[in-house]
């Protein structure tokens, strides 16, 4: 049946344009269906082009089972809810009913917008009371209420705020507008469908809420298939641990004054919570001077008692037996009085140095931060996960493995049986692309190389006449690269920073002899097909920097059990990186194009060949070949 479906004759080919028949996208079709009848865990790596999102919605589609599909970015969960399932559901004639649900962060709270109005500029600001208008007007039209609708008005991330609730500040069934909520409306259609399609963050969310008591998110589901799963790890970290901001913090006591202002008679509950801003203000003073990540040990180190948390917690303590107090006067200081429980509880683990399976670390974020306990290992949360939907699992990407080897993945998600599957890209990169490795660049320790790959960058760029990537693993590279380069191509530069990620790469896209200049978040899930985008070159092998708190914890913590983090951590991670970067160059059978990877280590060092036995293959060209190669196209 599945060889049928994606037959070249097949209904696929006869209702989707440019269809085409691929082996590897019916292999990995079969490998999908087969796990969802087994009740697998599967790991399939699917090289770029080979067709993955339709080789798993085929089978989830006529499984005649309830599955889940995770994404890794809100545009790919958008593309396939819009796109993709409406053409797979015309062409295979299914009656498979679907849905799509985002985090509460993405919908209209009918409630906060209505107190935003009441409020005027005098919690968002002069100038905004027009935006607000214009929310007002659209809440009335919408019909899932997603704020990404209102387009370039809520791109002010403080009327967003205002506008959108949290699980800490959401009143739940007790609040007047709950028989309206776009999230209630939401996740009652995620119910009753057959196909959710989600993201990662409410995969993993939804895991949460359901260890903590508070429900669900997701129905119950006989298959998960996440794709970009190279993504969870990382995302895993986040949700795994225990994070405090000071913008919690800061919002709690901003929502414990409006609601003793709509009570009027709470004149202990005004004093404690106006007695948080100082603490407040100092702990966020020793986050900016910290000035990047570090662990806690140093962070308090540095900056002493401000720093600790002791002057929060004697704050934060009498403004939670305040609330305790008052809480049976409303819903508004019932659900403030849980979240002030939930913060002093965080607040308590995140400072808890004696416990030895977390790192505790800082990291600044605008005039403020957080702190964080974040897990050494993963495994266990992930048991956590797999079991929440016990069935199959299918985890994708075209970078699972480090050259085919699938072991750091197993590691990090504590499934060292996975069964894994490597299907290579059809696309023929010996006709379509040409490697440079540059033969007279420095070390990337040395001083002026940004400058010597930026002079590199130049001449090929002017060979290319632009479509250009150039991608850099640090944001002092982009500086200086970003910089020479503007004098040369002027308007024809596009640099991460200076305008929204998606805006740029649709401006880059539709321009056509562009030069875009971007780190880590340009690295992957970007999409040029085409001329627009015919050259990509790399500044540097993509090892994570030292300095990180959690990656250099976890090192020491194997090298402490006899292990060799080099090996089983920090190469494999920057192969798949580094996978990923060269994957933006060639996204389509006619695609052409010329790939630059700067770092002689690639050369010098024994893992350079490793990493190059890593990309697919691809003749090699010297400078002049280069040159040649991009005047021809």
């Amino acid at each position: 049946m599945i060889e049928g479906w994606f037959a070249a004759d097949g209904p696929l080919a006869q209702a989707v344009p440019d269809f085409v028949a691929r082996q590897a996208q019916a292999r990995m079709a079969r490998a999908v269906d087969q796990a969802l009848e087994r009740g697998e865990l599967c790991l399939i790596e699917a090289g770029t082009g080979t067709g993955k999102t339709f080789a798993y919605l085929v089978p989830a589609l006529v499984a005649e089972r309830r599955v889940i599909v995770s994404t890794g970015t809100k545009n790919l969960q958008d593309q396939l809810f819009e796109r993709d399932l409406p053409r797979l559901l015309d062409a295979l004639r299914v009656p498979a009913r679907t849905a799509m649900l985002k985090g509460r962060s993405n919908y209209l709270c009918l409630l906060r917008m209505k107190r935003a109005m009441q409020d005027g500029a005098g919690r968002l600001g002069p100038g905004r009371e027009s935006a607000l208008q214009q929310v007002e007007s659209w809440s009335r039209a919408t019909r899932r209420g997603e704020v990404s609708e209102l387009g370039r008005v809520v791109e002010d991330d403080r009327l967003r705020f205002q506008i959108t609730s949290t699980a800490d500040n959401c009143l739940g069934a007790r609040c007047p507008d709950f028989g309206n909520c776009f999230v209630i409306k939401s996740r009652r259609a995620a119910m009753a469908a057959d196909l959710v399609v989600v993201n990662h963050h409410v995969l993993l969310s939804d895991v949460l809420l359901k260890e903590e008591g508070f429900g669900e998110i997701l129905p119950g589901a006989d298959a998960v298939i996440v794709d970009e799963a190279h993504q969870l790890p990382e995302l895993a970290s986040q949700f795994f641990g225990v994070r405090v901001s000071s913008r919690q913090l800061r919002d709690l006591g901003d929502d414990v004054l409006a609601a003793a202002a709509e009570q009027g008679d709470v004149p202990e509950l005004v004093e404690v919570a106006q007695a948080l801003a100082g603490p407040l203000i100092a702990w966020e003073g020793a986050l900016a001077r910290a000035g990047a990540r570090m662990s806690l040990p140093a962070f308090l180190r540095e900056q002493g008692a401000p720093a600790t948390a002791e002057p929060l917690l004697e704050v934060v303590e009498p403004l939670v037996r305040v609330l305790d107090a008052v809480r049976e006067r409303g819903a508004a200081f019932e659900t403030l009085h849980q979240r002030g429980l939930r913060l002093l509880e965080r607040l308590g683990l995140c400072f808890a140095l004696d416990d030895a399976e977390h790192v505790r670390w800082v990291e600044p974020q605008g005039r403020g931060g957080a702190v964080h306990a974040t897990p050494l290992d993963l495994g266990q949360g992930f048991s956590r996960v797999f079991a929440a939907h016990a069935g199959a699992w299918v985890l994708t990407s075209a970078t699972l493995s480090a050259a085919g080897d699938f072991d750091h993945f197993r590691r990090q998600i504590g499934a060292p049986q996975a069964q894994a599957l490597a299907l290579e890209s059809p696309f023929d990169y010996a006709r379509q692309a040409r490697l440079h490795l540059p033969q007279d660049l420095p070390e990337p320790s040395a001083p002026g190389y940004s400058e010597q790959v930026a002079a590199l960058a130049q001449r090929l760029i002017e060979a290319s006449g632009g479509g250009a990537f150039v991608l850099c693993t640090s944001h002092r590279a982009l500086r200086i690269i970003a910089g020479l380069l503007r004098a040369k191509f002027g308007p024809r530069l596009y640099v991460q920073g200076e305008d929204d990620r998606a805006r740029l790469v649709a401006d880059f896209a539709a321009r056509g002899d562009g030069v875009l200049v971007g780190t880590h978040s340009f690295w992957e899930g970007v999409d040029v097909k085409g001329r627009a985008l015919r050259l990509v070159i790399i500044d540097k092998l993509p090892f994570s920097a030292p300095g990180d708190p959690v990656q250099d914890a976890r090192i020491d913590a194997l090298r402490q059990r006899g292990g060799q983090p080099f090996v089983e951590i920090q190469l494999p991670e920057a192969i798949v990186s580094l996978r990923q970067g060269a994957g933006r160059l060639i996204r389509d059978e006619r695609d052409q194009g010329l790939l630059v990877l700067c770092d002689p280590r690639l050369r010098s060092k024994g893992y350079g060949r490793h990493m190059l036995a890593a990309l697919p293959p691809m003749p090699q060209v010297d400078e002049a070949g280069a040159v040649a190669w991009l005047r021809k196209l």
